[in-house]
């Protein structure tokens, strides 16, 4: 057992131990943190950094099986494996990582078009940003705070 929580961090200090342990769990490390505003405790979520990479490797092997099918079918699997990844993870505190991932999962779609041939060369990355901007979701949170979405307004 690990302790965890509001008053891990005083009683760990009161002990003479470090900070708080962190863990894993449904895909995400749980970390033990305070809030800039006013100093109190809050959980970060952020994605497991492990896993996070064995995606990212396949999708590059996928990548790099498929690179001579049409752009757009690419584009329509890479859409929705994105997507999946965005929609899991989009939990506050977690923005930093979704971006990172969105980014690599850009430049390995990139680094498989231009590896397509000797005409590679027509994919600039000015060409394939603009691509990127239609096709691929962007990373945003879609889950607000647990406090914003469990507040009840009752009509008066």
């Amino acid at each position: 057992m690990i302790e965890f929580g509001r008053f891990a961090e005083e009683n760990r200090q009161s002990r003479g131990e470090g900070k708080p342990e962190t863990f894993d769990f449904l895909g995400f490390t749980h970390i033990c943190a305070k809030r800039r505003s006013d100093g109190k405790f809050t959980l970060w979520r952020r994605a497991i950094v492990k896993r996070m990479r064995r995606k990212l490797k396949e999708i590059e092997e996928v990548l790099m099986q498929h690179r001579h099918e049409p752009v757009a079918e690419t584009e329509r699997r890479l859409k929705t494996v994105v997507q999946g990844f965005l929609n899991y993870c989009a939990v506050p505190d977690n923005s930093r990582q979704m971006s990172r991932f969105r980014g690599i999962v850009n430049r390995l779609w990139f680094r498989a078009l231009r590896r397509r041939s000797q005409k590679g060369r027509k994919w600039t990355w000015e060409r394939m940003q603009r691509l990127i901007e239609k096709l691929i979701p962007p990373a945003r949170m879609q889950r607000p705070y647990p406090n914003q979405r469990l507040h009840v307004s009752y009509p008066r």
